[in-house]
């Protein structure tokens, strides 16, 4: 029998899909609609929902917000907590992960609403853990320019360690409320941190209460070498973007390489792949559709802007018809390197196309997508997929066609769970 994998989907509170004449996206700023798609994602059983966040208006494209704003990447976006919080109180079962960054965050407050929503949710809550990499991102928060990529996770390390230790400062047990005593608290189990180190200091301890999981479940995405060895020291789940069977393979297998180094039993790290089906009631219904997409100019220019935002360069400055000249970047050098192809010899316009192509066939209708997906995991050896949309442009029509035509598929194939059987997140995610 196919083993198990996990499923998680990759969105953000934005206005979803509202191109497409059908589907008018979410309508409203009100957080009802990412409600009642998490509630779909917990009758089909995903480990959890994960709201990705930024922190500017990016202008990387042609040097301004033009393309941002007009085709709407990125912005507007709502904060992900209150919806983190909106969705843990309407569910039950599934995880609620959100994103925050070590730029933009105390750590004393990050580790307190952590806590905070992981009690709201009964355990099911987990960090994004994000740096930030745009430098006009950095100019929100009173800085000229982020720092260099090593010195981010350098503070990053740092900062985990903080609010690890803050999530500590509470021991288990140390509420007692005892009445003979008139004791709510035992003061011997809650512990000031003193925490001094290079870049952060802090006293604490949290004057929250020790949350079901003790500390949230840690995501992270880790695409350079440095990125890998954090996310192997730190996650409980990567992000990984999908470059192929191969590619997967060979990234999954070197981040587990980097957990057993860093003491850590590979296993507890699920490797969710970034993919993006493209589904229809027949292979070619999806396939036309799918055609008519990636060839509109805006889907060109939206792809080039889309990228970015997320790796500080402007390619609108060169040649759509030519390949990329050798680039690097303080940016997202993973999310680079993925669109990039190095040596691919790929136009800048195939590689705007191929924006969201995982390098695996998941164009079609549910049952060969299906297929398709047990296939590549099969190969990879786990842990799973990261479902998500071109732009995040999220519409009912999408989640009804993963939720109930993707999801049954998988499941008449043993591939994915029908029911869950643990209560906390980090459990979930362990479960196989």
């Amino acid at each position: 029998m196919a083993k198990p994998f996990h499923l998680g989907w990759f969105t953000n509170f934005t206005q979803g899909d509202w191109t497409n004449p059908v589907s008018q996206g979410t309508g409203s700023w009100d957080g009802k609609f990412f409600v009642e798609m998490a509630q779909a994602m917990e009758r089909a059983c995903f480990d959890y929902i994960m709201l990705e966040d930024t922190l500017m208006v990016s202008e990387a494209y042609g040097g301004d917000a033009a393309a941002t704003l007009r085709h709407a990447l990125q912005v507007p976006k709502h904060d992900p907590i209150p919806l983190a919080a909106m969705i843990a109180a309407q569910t039950s079962k599934l995880g609620v992960v959100a994103t925050m960054s070590t730029m933009a965050w105390p750590p004393f407050m990050l580790a307190r609403v952590s806590s905070t929503l992981d009690s709201i949710s009964g355990g099911r809550f987990g960090w994004n853990i994000v740096t930030s990499g745009e430098d006009i991102a950095a100019q929100n928060f009173g800085m000229d320019k982020l720092p260099p990529r090593e010195s981010r996770y350098a503070m990053a390390d740092e900062y985990v360690d903080v609010v690890c230790k803050l999530f500590d400062s509470w021991e288990d047990g140390a509420v007692v409320k005892d009445r003979a005593t008139g004791t709510y608290a035992d003061h011997t189990k809650v512990h000031a941190i003193h925490y001094e180190g290079q870049f952060f200091k802090v006293r604490g301890p949290l004057n929250t209460v020790r949350s079901p999981q003790g500390k949230p479940v840690f995501v992270q995405a880790g695409g350079s070498p440095r990125g890998r060895a954090f996310a192997a020291r730190h996650a409980d789940s990567i992000i990984a973007v999908g470059n192929g069977v191969e590619g997967m393979k060979k990234y999954r297998d070197d981040v587990r390489q980097h957990a057993v180094k860093a003491g850590r039993n590979p296993d507890d790290i699920k490797v969710l792949f970034l993919v993006y089906p493209f589904l229809g009631e027949t292979d070619e219904e999806a396939q036309a559709r799918h055609q008519r997409m990636i060839n509109e100019p805006a889907f060109i220019e939206a792809a080039l802007a889309a990228v970015g935002t997320v790796t500080d360069i402007d390619f609108s400055k060169f040649p759509l018809d030519e390949p990329l000249p050798p680039l690097t970047t303080n940016g997202e050098q993973g999310s680079l390197d993925k669109f990039a192809q190095w040596g691919s010899g790929k136009t800048l316009r195939q590689l705007a196309q191929e924006r969201f192509d995982a390098g695996i066939p998941l164009i079609g209708s549910p049952d060969t997508v299906a297929d398709h997906m047990a296939e590549a995991m099969e190969a990879i050896g786990g842990d799973g997929f990261l479902i998500s949309t071109p732009f995040q442009r999220i519409s009912r029509r999408t989640v009804t066609e993963v939720c109930e035509g993707l999801i049954p598929a998988l499941q008449r194939r043993g591939l994915v769970r029908k029911e869950y059987t643990k209560t906390l997140l980090r459990d979930t995610l362990r479960e196989f």
